[in-house]
């Protein structure tokens, strides 16, 4: 027997309950991993809570980053064998494959190998921040030494990770937060500049930042009213990334000023690139492999940093949600087993 998490119905944190299930093999392509450590994601909140891109089949296993051992593998797995350390990432429904809890079991292809460097508490928090950074700066945005970035909600771990991605490449980096709070940390974490949105007009100070010219790439998970004000900041045949929409409040497309610069806007998710069938969506292989590569590399060279805002053990996995939800991290929540 096994503990994992589950839950039964949608709602709150409370809904997460930890049950002894039998252990399982893995079928043809799977590997089964004994989990030392998994990240929580603000995906697996709005899944909980059955506002995701696909609705969860309940019972419903939850979670996309862990990492620990592999100890089985099912026919036909060539690129990891039993004994190897390694992290998951976002290429399988969470729902069937979900990684909360002492043992995982997720198609053989969607892990990565980790740094030895690494504890399994910081390796559970490569998979979705980074992957999710890679694709969006690098095979979207085309970042590259020289351009500025505004990257908003910074504190957020896939904000904290894009700051890494971005500062690995030498792109100057202007951060976003509400309040003045979490200003010093995120400069500490990498952000060239700190705008401060409850307090300072953001257009005006990057403007300032920039004098004038604008960013090459905009990285934003709220969407919103704030849209209307990316036009404005980004420069000619800029890239505008949304990937997530914390502003529900419905969202102004600033159409005119964005064909006049030729600005690109991608509506982005991770899945994109690492597939998700249960919503028609095909793995893009090449694109993968080299996310992988580089992430690695900069891991192992130390340019790439994790960082942990707070850990929990197992038997409060719903607290870890709750403060997930309470907005106070910076970087990423890490859940032991």
């Amino acid at each position: 027997m096994a503990k994992i998490v589950r839950f039964h119905e949608p709602g709150d944190a409370s809904v997460l309950k930890i049950e002894d299930v039998p252990l399982k093999e893995p079928s043809s392509a799977e590997v089964r991993i004994k989990v030392s450590a998994f990240a929580l994601n603000r995906s697996e909140v709005y899944f909980r809570e059955d506002q995701y891109i696909h609705p969860p089949s309940l019972p419903s296993r939850i979670g996309y980053d862990a990492a620990g051992v592999i100890d089985a593998v099912g026919e036909g797995v060539t690129n990891v064998a039993v004994g190897d350390r390694v992290a998951t990432y976002p290429a399988f429904n969470q729902g069937d494959y979900g990684v909360y809890g002492e043992w995982a079991i997720v198609p053989a292809h969607a892990v990565i190998k980790y740094p030895t460097h690494l504890a399994p508490e910081e390796a559970a928090t490569i998979g979705v921040q980074y992957m999710t950074g890679y694709f969006a700066l690098f095979e979207h945005g085309k970042l590259k030494k020289g351009d500025c970035i505004l990257i908003t909600a910074a504190s957020s771990s896939t904000g904290v990770a894009a700051m890494s991605l971005a500062k690995s490449v030498g792109a100057t980096i202007i951060a976003t937060t509400r309040t003045s709070a979490k200003k010093q940390q995120l400069i500490e974490l990498g952000a060239d500049y700190v705008v401060v949105t409850d307090e300072e007009d953001l257009v005006q100070k990057v403007l300032d930042i920039t004098e004038g010219a604008g960013v090459e790439v905009i990285y934003d998970p709220i969407a919103g009213r704030t849209m209307e004000t990316y036009a404005e900041m980004i420069v000619p045949t800029g890239v505008i990334i949304i990937y997530g929409v914390l502003d529900t409040t419905p969202t102004a497309f600033p159409i005119f000023p964005l064909l006049i610069k030729g600005a690109q806007i991608y509506p982005y998710k991770v899945f994109d690139f690492t597939g998700l069938p249960i919503v028609n969506l095909k793995v893009q292989p090449e694109a993968v492999e080299r996310a992988k590569t580089l992430i690695v590399k900069k891991l192992k060279d130390g340019s790439l940093k994790t960082v942990i805002a707070k850990q929990f053990p197992l038997e409060q996995v719903a607290d870890a949600h709750r403060f997930m939800e309470s907005n106070q991290q910076v970087g990423k929540i890490v859940v032991t087993t």
